[in-house]
């Protein structure tokens, strides 16, 4: 290599290499766990990562991806959901819980999805669950079902999710946790029902 080409090599940016991926991820978890979904953006988490922004979006596209991708989360919900949105309104409730169950009730999976979910809630400055997870992974898929209202409709459907997560896999709650998933989308998916698509007050 000769001079002129080795001083500019030196002098760029480092470009993308097998492990380069991985500490992007890494610098995005700093920056969600310690600024929150809002206060991180793709150029600090480039320069944490010592790359260009543009590799970054390269990589995961846009912040929103960054931050699924960086909660190493086993499926991306918003794939999950994408099915349930697409059939349409009616009966929506209990296909999103039966999707929802068969994802979480996936031994091969459900580590996974456990580990992500203590992560989030053990944040407290951050507020990813508030700021991001909701609003960002689930609020945009789960509009595609409401006639009205999301803002009202969407953090009520994620209240009974995230209750069902909390009872069902977190504390495995004797009654909730036996229970079979034909019997809590029976009993569940009427009330995610309401939430989607029934008169409110």
């Amino acid at each position: 290599m000769s001079a002129p080409a080795a001083s500019r090599s030196a002098r760029g940016r480092r470009p993308g290499a097998p492990d380069t991926r991985a500490e992007v991820l890494s610098a995005a978890r700093a920056s969600f766990a310690e600024k929150g979904f809002r206060g991180t953006t793709i150029r600090a988490v480039a320069a944490a990562a010592g790359v260009d922004p543009a590799l970054v979006h390269h990589y995961f596209g846009s912040k929103d991806d960054l931050f699924v991708a960086a909660l190493e989360i086993p499926v991306d919900p918003r794939e999950v959901l994408a099915p349930v949105v697409a059939a349409g309104p009616d009966g929506a409730g209990e296909r999103l819980l039966r999707a929802f169950l068969g994802v979480w009730d996936d031994p091969e999976v459900q580590p996974g999805l456990l580990a992500m979910v203590r992560s989030l809630v053990a944040d407290d400055t951050g507020g990813l669950v508030r700021d991001a997870f909701i609003p960002v992974v689930v609020g945009p898929v789960l509009a595609g079902l409401v006639p009205d209202r999301p803002e009202v409709r969407v953090p009520l459907v994620a209240s009974q999710v995230v209750g069902l997560i909390v009872a069902r896999y977190l504390l495995a709650v004797p009654a909730m946790a036996q229970m079979p998933a034909d019997d809590v989308v029976a009993r569940v998916g009427p009330v995610l029902q309401h939430y989607l698509t029934g008169d409110l007050p």
